[in-house]
């Protein structure tokens, strides 16, 4: 048995998503580029919002923030896993998978509070246009992302905390390419029920009460709408919203379908599996969304490539002057 005080000579095992030699290439390659797709998308979208003037509003302000979560939250999990890939070496320590744990609590929330202020943010622009500048000010905004991330640090700080007073069997195998929080007190030699209480209502509370104003602001939204008379004035509304619908739709489907899935069935592999979509999938995609459906994201991305490629020969020639 591995106890608590004795933590460095405990290890646990990432079991992954195939044991199959021959797919490990094929997982590695295909993790790494949605890996790189994710991190060069999202910093793209911050490098915008930053250098675009027209974009200094609290829409994009909220925008950069979920991209730079999504950064980080890609970032706890993804590169240990290509490492274990690459060394053929499947075990994390005690303390890295703490660690893991820990901040994939804490940007999984995050991102699930800084959507649920996007909805709101996006609620007031189409229900409440006039008073917009008013309600959304940037104290606001400001003040709302900071209670976001002390909610979340807080949560991800007790439920590690709560971990780390459990004793574990020998047997330290996650059947995932994580550490995931119900994977890891599976494997509790001592009592959990403390720990699955503190759990449950954490998911109720950072998941039912911000879903159900994410419902809420967007059926608003929808009902707002459709009482526009004009088609163009209808068009205009919708596409001020529709990036951040699709990105809400999607990570609380997948989010949605993983808990589904994970209480509804013991399958480890179909847990991981939505949890790969959950994780990898779903910021990827999330940049796809906005850069293909936001007018003011392309024309800004467009001119701040167009400000570097003419700065780069400006530079060149001032060196050849020299």
């Amino acid at each position: 048995m591995v106890q608590r005080n004795d933590t460095g000579m405990a290890q646990f095992i990432l079991l992954g998503l195939s044991e199959e030699l021959v797919l490990q290439p094929l997982i590695f390659g295909l993790f790494l580029s949605m890996f790189l797709i994710s991190m060069f998308g999202n910093l793209l979208i911050i490098l915008a919002t930053i250098s675009a003037s027209h974009l200094h509003t609290p829409m994009y302000f909220l925008l950069s923030n979920l991209s730079f979560v999504d950064i980080c939250f890609i970032s706890t999990t993804t590169p240990k896993m290509l490492v274990n890939i690459q060394t053929q070496s499947k075990v994390i320590s005690y303390e890295g998978c703490i660690n893991q744990m820990h901040f994939f609590i804490l940007f999984v929330e995050l991102e699930n509070l800084i959507l649920t202020v996007m909805s709101y943010d996006c609620f007031i622009a189409i229900c409440h246009p006039l008073h917009y500048t008013v309600i959304m000010s940037p104290i606001l905004c400001g003040l709302m992302v900071l209670v976001s991330w002390m909610m979340s640090a807080l949560n991800s700080l007790v439920q590690s905390l709560l971990v780390l007073r459990l004793y574990f069997c020998s047997v330290l195998e996650i059947p995932h390419f994580f550490c995931d929080l119900k994977e890891v007190l599976r494997l509790a030699c001592s009592d959990t029920f403390l720990n699955n209480t503190v759990m449950y209502f954490a998911v109720g509370l950072f998941g039912a009460i911000p879903l159900t104003g994410v419902c809420y602001s967007y059926s608003r939204i929808v009902s707002s709408i459709c009482r526009i008379s004009s088609a163009e004035g209808k068009y205009k509304a919708f596409s001020t919203c529709a990036s951040r619908l699709s990105v809400a739709s999607l990570f609380y489907f997948i989010d949605l379908g993983l808990y589904l899935s994970s209480t509804g069935t013991h399958s480890s592999h179909s847990s991981a599996i939505a949890s790969l979509m959950y994780i990898v999938v779903t910021p990827m995609l999330n940049r796809f969304m906005y850069s293909l459906r936001n007018k003011d994201i392309k024309r800004a991305l467009r001119r701040f490539f167009g400000v570097a490629a003419m700065k780069g020969p400006f530079v060149l020639g001032l060196r050849n002057c020299w």
